[in-house]
């Protein structure tokens, strides 16, 4: 085992490139969102990958918010980011900090760029820019203002800053190069007039930094070495590099990109997200149908499930989409050990045991899950008149349906075998109640050999079970017909919520929000931290049982 190699990401690879050659002696990385929503399932990549090279590197990991545009900002989404990184596992320690608390740096910065003859007020519209700016195959065309004096633009950008000017009147741009293959090197605006609050500077300020010029000054001043960005930078790299080296940063930070994070038949899309909030379609962000990480710990996720997926998708420079079904693979191998299994009924239809005492009260000694005895045993009550799945009974089954029909025999789990003699129907022509008759040589637990059964099902007793209410998703997205329309407009299917009545063992009632369990053939259930209510909970079905999904072979 001594001699394991242990295949390396790329980021990984350029690490220690940079560690043997002396450009770094340490590794320190950030996460730094923009609070203009909630983060979702793609967010939560970056987060495990930075801190998780922090971690290994025994370095240091920032956490950060982008909040140089204050049109779009709130401090809802401030809040629910921190507690998200949390949640995750991400220990930033005592480094928490905010871009607006580096304005003051980033003027001086802009003024810098100015005294140099690197950077110029001018009074083109962003129309005009645009115009301006040239196509891929052609060179842009220099503004008639890009000439002005060092002294003139310092007089300019200052007046900028004192507000004498209206949005979008002046801007303030980068001077490299109008002819530049990489578009994003055309003189890129880098200061922009807006009268606007800002949730942490208030009305301090009415010029705000554009983010290609914010963000490597941030990073230069936090000391990160390495700040690694999703695949959309890569073209905007150039620009960054530019930055840190105009403004002379002695141990400027290295920008690495790799793949984001796609999931299938999702909507990550905040402007969606929005849309269907605003429109009521889903009860928030963190809507147990959405992939937004508030959304998937409400659903009833786990911080390991969601790294054992992270870890699974690895880092890669190629973009790619993962199958939802890999996700839920990851929650179920993640709660398969550690959960209780418990009975619900959520179809239910009354059985009868014909043959058993009228009266009489059993408690039945049950484990809470066969494969972990450590999580140890409970009693559960057993009775005449029970609750049992209605799909458990058939009256014409076809063929290898080995559970209730006239005539056959099964077992309860963790109780007797019964054989079923008769059934009731309603006017309707739907089964109300099903008869059986018991044999109580056959109880669990006793060694009974004398014969065997097939079938196997779950059931509560009438008498002691409780009421709940159990909310069965499906995707929100249609995924016959893909996440879109032509128009733009969502697919959603219709069926993406079903609430129904289920009765439960009495123990579920006293479920915590976020609390788990099995429910025996039905799937994984978490209770609802928005709407449950002590003694009520609202469970949320987390996912199913069974997958047709398989972990690709190594």
């Amino acid at each position: 085992m001594e001699n394991e190699t242990v295949s390396k990401n790329f980021i990984e690879q350029i690490i220690d490139k940079d560690l043997e050659e002396g450009v770094y002696d340490t590794v320190h990385t950030r996460f730094p969102p923009e609070p203009n929503g909630y983060l979702h399932i793609g967010h939560a990549k970056s987060i495990l990958l930075n801190y998780g090279l922090a971690q290994k590197y025994h370095g240091k990991f920032n956490m950060r918010f982008d909040d140089t545009n204050p049109t779009k900002e709130k401090v809802e989404f401030v809040e629910s980011i921190k507690e998200d990184i949390e949640w995750l596992g991400a220990d930033w320690e005592d480094r928490l900090y905010f871009a607006s608390d580096y304005f003051e740096q980033m003027y001086e910065g802009a003024v810098k760029l100015i005294e140099k003859g690197k950077a110029y007020v001018d009074d083109l519209s962003a129309e005009q820019i645009r115009e301006y700016r040239g196509t891929l195959k052609e060179p842009g065309k220099e503004s008639p203002y890009r000439n002005r004096s060092v002294e003139e633009n310092l007089s300019l950008f200052q007046a900028m800053k004192e507000g004498r000017y209206a949005d979008g009147e002046k801007v303030l741009r980068a001077k490299i190069d109008m002819a530049s293959p990489n578009m994003n090197m055309r003189d890129p605006v880098i200061y922009r007039v807006a009268h606007m609050e800002h949730h942490n500077t208030g009305d301090k300020w009415c010029i705000y930094p554009m983010y290609d010029f914010a963000h490597p000054i941030e990073d230069a001043i936090e000391g990160i070495t390495h700040s690694i960005c999703t695949l959309e930078f890569e073209d905007h790299r150039p620009l960054y590099d530019w930055v840190v080296h105009e403004l002379e940063y002695p141990q400027p930070p290295k920008q690495i990109e790799f793949a984001k994070l796609y999931l299938t038949n999702v909507v990550t899309g905040k402007r969606y997200i929005k849309k269907l909030v605003e429109e009521g379609i889903v009860d928030g962000w963190d809507d147990p149908r959405l992939v937004s990480i508030a959304a998937l710990r409400r659903r009833g996720f786990t911080p390991e499930s969601i790294k054992m997926f992270v870890d699974l998708c690895g880092v890669s420079k190629a973009n790619s989409s993962v199958d939802y079904a890999m996700l839920e693979y990851c929650i179920r191998e993640d709660l398969k050990m550690k959960r209780s299994r418990m009975m619900a009924v959520l179809d239910p239809i009354k059985l009868v045991i014909d043959n058993y005492p009228e009266d009489q009260i059993e408690y039945l000694d049950v484990e809470n899950n066969l494969e972990n005895e450590s999580l140890g045993h409970r009693k559960v009550a057993f009775g005449r008149e029970l609750y049992i799945e209605r799909e458990d009974f058939m009256e014409n089954p076809p063929k290898k349906y080995f559970r209730l029909f006239p005539g056959n025999e099964v077992r309860l789990m963790h109780a007797y075998f019964v054989k079923c003699e008769s059934f009731v129907k309603d006017e309707d022509g739907n089964v109300t109640e099903v008869h059986c008759t018991y044999d109580p040589e056959t109880k669990c637990g006793t060694g009974f050999t004398g014969r065997k059964v097939k079938g196997t099902i779950h059931w509560v007793s009438a008498k002691e079970a409780k009421e709940a209410k159990v909310r069965l998703y499906e995707n929100i997205i249609d995924e016959e017909k893909g996440v879109y329309n032509e128009d733009g407009s969502l697919n959603l299917n219709p069926n993406s919520l079903k609430e129904v009545t289920a009765y439960v063992e009495p123990e579920l009632m006293k479920a915590k929000a976020y609390e788990s369990f099995q429910f025996v053939r039905n799937g994984y259930f978490c209770a609802d931290a928005k709407d449950s209510k002590e003694g009520e909970p609202v469970f949320n079905r987390i996912v199913s049982l069974k997958s047709s999904f398989r972990l690709p072979k190594a």
